[in-house]
């Protein structure tokens, strides 16, 4: 096994134990403060957009660890939805499901190649000013954070070496979104759950 293959298999464990510790931690807490349903339901659009390019591209392991992101965030979108979120805040996940679907078909790899590139950012801008917003993110896991940005770093340097500019620019984005969401729940001060607490829905 070369190295490249090496990271590729590093990343899709990353990416395959990424969403657990969210789903756990909502499933614990049964409160879903602090997670942006529109940054989950947009994973979950993006990662199917990520399961198409690693096939048509041949990339076993970005497809494998795509389809099974893409499962993991549409299991945590409907349990965030249960525990609290309002589906009101989804803005971004319709229109980049139609984006990357318009890309597909019309546009083929390159166009699909294009748009993905910056899923990543699309995708967690929702997740930055929830917690930036919100008072209270006991319901966001650092643990998922933590493991996406490790994940988005091992990805640049396959990418780099397989010299795919898709994903090197998808996993700057992963990496530096990541890196915002883990200072904001580090550095916020925590607050208490309390039920009248307002969710940030627009």
């Amino acid at each position: 096994m070369d190295f490249p293959s090496i990271l590729g298999l590093l990343g899709t464990l990353l990416d395959l134990s990424r969403a657990a510790p969210q789903l756990a931690h909502l499933l614990h807490e049964r409160k879903s403060f602090g997670v942006s349903a529109d940054t989950t339901g947009t994973s979950f659009v993006v990662s199917l957009g990520w399961t198409t390019y690693g096939i048509i591209t041949h990339q076993i392991y970005v497809a494998l660890a795509s389809g099974i992101i893409a499962a993991s965030f549409f299991i945590i979108t409907v349990i965030a939805l249960r525990f609290g979120r309002s589906t009101r805040e989804f803005k971004v996940a319709p229109i980049w499901a139609v984006t990357l679907l318009v890309a597909g078909i019309f546009f083929g790899r390159v166009g699909l190649g294009l748009i993905l590139s910056i899923s990543a950012l699309i995708s967690n801008v929702p997740q930055v000013r929830v917690a930036y917003k919100e008072e209270n993110l006991s319901g966001l896991s650092l643990g998922t954070w933590l493991l996406t940005l490790m994940g988005g770093l091992v990805w640049e340097l396959y990418a780099i070496l397989q010299h795919d500019l898709t994903i090197i620019a998808a996993a700057f984005f992963q990496s530096v979104t990541s890196g915002i969401i883990i200072a904001i729940k580090l550095f916020k001060p925590v607050a208490d759950a309390t039920p009248s607490q307002d969710l940030v829905v627009d």
